[in-house]
């Protein structure tokens, strides 16, 4: 059965941080919008920031769904699932910001995150999600599977851009700075990378 937790520490901490993967979930307000769910990988991209925060690094892709769902509404879960080890899910459910190069919060917060060249991946925003509700459930029927490594073919790819080169990019790209639903999603064009 599932549990409902105050916090994110402890075991639950543990488990999160441990994880070569997680999932995020989204939606616009409208009834009809598209629903959202990503898949998110690179080993240390997302962080728990304190006991009700957790954030994650998002990078260059072909469409901006979450920011620009994130943008209208800030609803966002975030799930984790065990592939090993015993079986578990945890979900957090709460309310997220893109967090954009340049805010001012942006440097902190990417100091968070040490063991990633988010040059490599051409970084867009750090996602900031703070927990209305964190459950755990048995992930009885989660697949176990063996985790190989992270793909290097993202880093690889984006590594070549620079600042110009990728807000051609992204401009190029028809779901980037406007949504699907023509919500507004990545601003652009973006703010230059900071200098650290």
């Amino acid at each position: 059965m599932g549990k409902t937790y105050e916090r994110i520490d402890g075991r639950l901490r543990t488990f999160i941080e441990e994880q070569p993967m997680f999932f995020t979930a989204t939606a616009p307000l409208a009834g009809d919008g598209t629903i959202n769910l990503s898949p998110k990988g690179l080993r240390g991209s997302w962080a728990v920031l304190d006991d009700r925060t957790v954030a994650y690094l998002d990078f260059a892709g072909s469409n901006a769904e979450t920011i620009a769902h994130l943008r209208e509404n800030g609803r966002i879960t975030l799930m984790w699932c065990a592939f090993t080890g015993p079986p578990n899910i945890v979900r957090v459910h709460g309310r997220g910001e893109p967090v954009f190069r340049d805010d001012p919060r942006f440097p902190g917060l990417l100091a968070r995150f040490p063991d990633i060249d988010a040059g490599l991946h051409g970084l867009r925003a750090v996602v900031v999600v703070t927990a209305d509700l964190v459950r755990d459930t048995c992930g009885y029927a989660v697949p176990t599977m063996i985790y190989d490594g992270d793909r290097d073919l993202h880093g690889r790819r984006f590594a070549r851009e620079d600042d110009a080169s990728l807000g051609a990019y992204f401009a190029g790209k028809e779901h980037v700075a406007t949504s699907i639903d023509g919500l507004p999603g990545l601003p652009l064009p973006l703010p230059p990378t900071p200098v650290s």
